[in-house]
């Protein structure tokens, strides 16, 4: 048993900080219809473990270093005559064929490539945690001092710019949020599984709240649950910690949606 939790208490310590940023994040980003977003940025994290493998850089920078930049692209090309949902398909499809074509033939990165692609919370020691809380920690202040600004964004555009909320600034710091998150998030769930881990708590939350705020929790205490299901079944069943994790999302969901369906029809 002891040794069961010295393997799984830093990486539930490491997704129970990470909750605090997904949560709100997810919310912000279905209040903003901005789903697609967070798949291109995770796919371009693929790309960013290849730069880093190539060059011997540590795997955060690579990472880092294409988020970022993947930020200043899609600022780059806003164009009201090209959507933006088309938009980010053809970022998050060029993305991720780069970064798998790139690792192919990098024979160091081939042997960690389903890690890259599904996510090992498990590999997380209890020496990684301080930088991770510390950056989570900005980033949760940086968001609070935002906060109002971008739900006033998220309700009503146009009002918001009246009201003279700089909606060009709280998209620019809603991207490098989400850019931030993918960083912290690639060794949790992965690649593939990175934009389910925001959708899906608050797709859930939303089914369940009758305010942003309640929304807000809920997706915190949904996605806090799947967490910690989904690392002890993972290493119970010795599966993927990402897979794990975003199943058990998806059967939460899927358990609240049909109760509330059977107590309408009621």
């Amino acid at each position: 048993m002891m040794e069961w939790l010295q393997l799984l208490l830093p990486a539930w310590t490491m997704g129970t900080l990470l909750v605090f940023l997904t949560a709100p994040l997810g919310c912000l980003m279905l209040w903003r219809r901005m789903s697609f977003f967070a798949d291109t940025m995770a796919h371009g994290t693929l790309l960013g473990v290849a730069i880093a493998g190539a060059l011997s850089l540590p795997l955060w920078f690579g990472v880092s270093l294409l988020a970022f930049l993947l930020v200043a692209i899609l600022w780059i090309l806003h164009d009201p005559r090209l959507p933006n949902d088309a938009l980010l398909a053809l970022c998050s499809a060029t993305l991720l064929c780069s970064g798998l074509l790139f690792i192919q033939h990098i024979p160091s990165l081939r042997p960690e490539l389903l890690s890259y692609l599904f996510g090992d919370l498990l590999q997380i020691s209890w020496s990684d945690l301080p930088i991770f809380a510390l950056v989570i920690v900005v980033a949760l202040i940086v968001l609070y001092k935002n906060w109002q600004a971008q739900i006033q964004i998220a309700i009503d555009p146009d009002m918001a710019i009246s009201e003279g909320v700089n909606a060009k600034w709280q998209r620019l710091v809603f991207m490098l949020l989400l850019a931030l998150f993918t960083v912290l998030a690639l060794r949790a769930v992965g690649s593939l599984l990175m934009g389910a881990l925001l959708v899906i708590p608050a797709l859930t939350a939303r089914l369940l709240a009758h305010s942003p705020r309640q929304m807000v929790i809920w997706a915190f205490v949904l996605a806090q649950i799947a967490i910690t299901v989904g690392l002890w079944s993972s290493a119970g069943l010795d599966i993927s910690t990402g897979l794990s994790i975003v199943l058990t999302m998806a059967i939460l969901f899927a358990l609240i949606f049909m109760l509330q369906k059977m107590k309408k029809h009621r």
